[in-house]
């Protein structure tokens, strides 16, 4: 009986020392191209734990909240320059919504943004008035310059690089999924940041965009800033700016705004 026991004590013993199981990863592999872990990497950081929302379109963990329903707060008018306080929002605040004022200028966020993903819900006047881009027109600009059209759609025929989905002035959406006027309407977008070296542009900016769950752009190359009845071309900007809601004279609302920073979770290990 006690031979039978020291018996089994051997292999239990050679377990606790094994190596760890290759299903961690390998170091014998190749590195990948222009990056320095191997392929399988066991070293290489995992990425962090973000707890998604437990309803459809709600933010994750990890999400900025730019309206949650109630206030404000994350929202100015516009800020002073040389860096001064912002000015507060001047758009009217509603049971769960904010609305355009018309003629009281953009919205802009009090923070900062480059790449990122972001979720805004949006609806067209119920009242229908006007027609074309005069029919419940505002627009989300990332980065305050490049925009993606809001617009009154369903039925209501325009110039298609100005439809709503559009990349305003250079690509029309692939789909017009358009809901009808007054109903409430979602974008999400990744937004990928141009990047300049000095004044040379090194790399453009894209735009992946859901329109009401169907995609409209796929990692679509931008010609540059917004610019009306003109082809766009890029300009030197800071790294970061705010994210713009348009005030283009139609009482437009928006509800349930999150975004969140696009980050390499592992950047810093670079070498």
């Amino acid at each position: 009986m006690f031979k039978f026991a020291a018996a089994l004590a051997i292999p239990v013993a050679l377990f606790a020392q094994a190596p760890k199981s290759a299903d961690l990863g390998f170091k014998d592999t190749p590195i990948l191209p222009g990056q320095p872990w191997h392929v399988h990497d066991p070293d290489r950081p995992h990425p962090p734990v973000v707890a998604p929302a437990s309803t459809p379109t709600a933010p994750p963990s990890d999400a900025i909240v730019l309206f949650d329903g109630k206030d404000l707060s994350k929202w100015a008018s516009h800020q002073t320059s040389k860096g001064g306080p912002a000015v507060d929002a001047k758009w009217k605040l509603g049971d769960g919504y904010f609305e355009v004022a018309p003629g009281t200028g953009e919205l802009f966020t009090r923070d900062k943004f480059a790449d990122c993903q972001l979720h805004i819900e949006w609806a067209s006047p119920a009242e229908v008035r006007g027609n074309s881009q005069g029919r419940g027109n505002s627009g989300v600009f990332l980065m305050s310059l490049y925009e993606i059209q809001v617009l009154d759609t369903y039925n209501n025929p325009t110039y298609a690089d100005g439809q709503a989905g559009a990349i305003y002035g250079q690509w029309p959406p692939l789909a017009n999924v358009a809901r009808k006027p007054g109903e409430w309407q979602t974008y999400d977008i990744v937004f990928e940041a141009p990047r300049f070296n000095g004044d040379k542009l090194i790399k453009k900016a894209y735009q992946t965009v859901f329109w009401n769950g169907v995609v409209v752009h796929n990692h679509k190359e931008v010609m540059g800033p917004m610019v009306y009845r003109q082809v766009a071309t890029y300009k030197p900007h800071e790294a970061e700016l705010p994210l713009s809601l348009q005030d283009h004279g139609n009482p437009v609302r928006y509800r349930n705004v999150w975004i969140r920073r696009l980050n390499d979770y592992d950047e810093p290990e670079k070498k």
